[in-house]
């Protein structure tokens, strides 16, 4: 337990290192809309809760996939696709600067 409150520690080390950053700012701000983008269509489109709208959102942009959900529709099917390349390619640019910030707060503190 205590290893994990050491690594949620440095993580949050990490993204206040890293929100002085113009670029580090504009990909959360991108992460965040492109969650709210799919939640929206999710609920107009699939007629779908928020919540389960932001799951599905979350889920496919992080790669991980839902088998309790999926679209019913056409539109969604495709839009799903469209949205999981754009979802996919702004979360790796958004860790990866995380991970810079990371392996840069090691650096700095002499660490491996």
């Amino acid at each position: 337990m205590a290893a994990f409150f050491i690594n949620l520690v440095r993580l949050l080390k990490a993204i206040i290192r890293s929100w002085k950053i113009p670029a580090f700012r504009s990909g959360v701000l991108l992460a965040v809309l492109v969650l709210f983008s799919g939640s929206i269509f999710y609920r107009t489109v699939e007629n779908w809760s928020w919540i389960d709208a932001l799951y599905f959102s979350a889920m496919t942009a992080a790669t991980v996939g839902v088998a309790d959900l999926s679209p019913q529709t056409d539109l969604g099917k495709i839009f799903t696709v469209l949205y999981l390349f754009v979802g996919v390619g702004v979360f790796i640019a958004l860790f990866a600067q995380i991970t810079r910030a990371l392996l840069k707060l090691e650096d700095e503190n002499g660490k491996d």
